[in-house]
């Protein structure tokens, strides 16, 4: 895996670190019902119990965030490592969804976890009820290749597990 910590530009979109003022940042992101399930816990709590990007180690190892070209965060991305997969998560500021900033906010990720991680097959969850993340992941490449259950803090909820299948977008 190459570093993690580079910075790159890739289109309307810069990748970069996600610092600890941008994580603590995206804490206060809120989305509506019904994507609200998405919502982070508060930074306090994150930091506190050493969870997700609240760990300063998992944060520089698997976080990005995805700025525009005012600065601003716009996106993040986690790439979690598993034997020969790279495995996505991303999150658009809820204020910018609806706009058409999702393709390349994903062509962005898929081109970082490429750069990461040459070789590795990259995929994603997206739960089987959200539309409108299911169809802008297919216009980015990726195809449905599972659906189950999966077990979360809320409970149990379907996924679609989807797989890039398409060409590298930084091309």
């Amino acid at each position: 895996m190459t570093n993690p910590a580079s910075t790159t530009k890739l289109n309307p979109f810069t990748v970069g670190p996600l610092s600890e003022q941008l994580a603590e940042e995206l804490t206060g992101w809120r989305y509506e019902p019904p994507f609200d399930f998405y919502n982070w816990t508060t930074w306090q709590v994150m930091l506190q119990l050493g969870i997700e990007f609240g760990d300063a180690d998992v944060r520089e190892r698997q976080y990005v965030a995805l700025t525009g070209d005012n600065g601003a965060l716009a996106g993040f991305a986690q790439f979690f490592p598993l034997l020969g997969v790279t495995r996505i998560g991303l999150g658009l500021r809820p204020d910018l969804c609806g706009q058409g900033l999702g393709l390349p906010l994903v062509q962005a990720i898929v081109a970082e976890a490429i750069r990461r991680a040459p070789g590795d097959e990259i995929d994603l969850e997206v739960h089987t009820w959200n539309g409108r993340a299911i169809r802008t992941y297919e216009r980015a490449g990726f195809v449905i290749t599972d659906t189950y259950a999966k077990q979360t803090p809320s409970g149990s909820v379907n996924v679609h597990c989807m797989s890039y299948q398409g060409n590298n977008p930084s091309q």
